[in-house]
This record gives structure tokens, C-alpha cells and sequence, in this order.
């Protein structure tokens, strides 16, 4: 998180000599209207540099937890678990989701973390 917030700070900056050019540049309209158009540029850059630096690539899994469920693998009943997001893995609108047992769950999420490690092994970086 510290390293986001650092990030951000970096981005914020970067803003200010950005929307300073662009009240220059409209110097010779009134200042209100200036502002807010510096403002909505801002808003057009920076819109994909915030979204980059908070994109959602958590280390630990977002689970999604019901009650009164049909363990997936296993038919116990009881408190069901599913991994929703986790690194690349993304279940959120999943039509079917799959619940699963407290001990069901763990296996699981190893299963998953496995996957996550192999599909992040075989991604080549230029």
C-alpha cells in the first residue's frame, strides 16, 4: 500500500505543471472557465494513470462467503467459500459460482494459487 500511496504522490505531482500549462495556454479566458477545463483534461490523463497505479492485484484472494450451501466438491452442507478475484484469476459474474467447504476451500485455493504461478511463469516480458 505504501508503495501505491508514494506512487500517487509521484502522479500528483506530475499534475501540477500539466494543469499550470494549460491555464497559460487559457490565460485570456476567464479563470473559472479556465479551471474547469485544466481540471477535465487533468481528469482525461489522469483518469488511466490512477486506474493503473489502484488496479486491484492483491495478494490475498477476495473470497465470497454464503451460508446454507452445497459444498461443490464434497456435498457437506454449511458455510460455503469461493476465491472471487485474485491476482488474474476473476470469478466475480460468474453465472455458476462454485462454493465450497471450509476444508474444500483450501484445496482450492492452492489449486488456484498453482495456476496463477504457472500462468505467471509462462508470460514473457521484452
Amino acid at each position: 500500500m505504501l508503495k501505491k500511496y508514494m506512487l500517487y504522490l509521484v502522479r500528483w505531482q506530475l499534475s501540477t505543471p500539466i494543469l499550470a500549462i494549460v491555464l497559460i495556454i487559457l490565460a485570456a479566458i476567464p479563470t473559472v472557465i479556465a479551471t474547469i477545463a485544466a481540471n477535465l483534461i487533468g481528469g482525461l490523463i489522469f483518469f488511466w494513470v490512477d486506474r493503473f497505479i489502484f488496479r486491484s492485484l492483491s495478494k490475498e484472494p477476495l473470497w465470497e462467503i454464503r451460508d446454507d450451501i452445497v459444498c461443490y466438491d464434497c456435498g457437506k452442507q454449511g458455510r460455503g467459500y469461493r476465491i472471487a478475484e485474485w491476482l488474474g484469476y476473476n470469478r466475480r459474474q460468474d453465472s455458476n459460482p462454485q462454493f465450497r467447504c471450509e476444508v474444500c476451500k483450501d484445496i482450492k485455493m492452492q489449486d488456484v494459487k498453482n495456476r496463477i504461478k504457472c500462468n505467471q511463469k509462462s508470460v514473457k516480458i521484452f
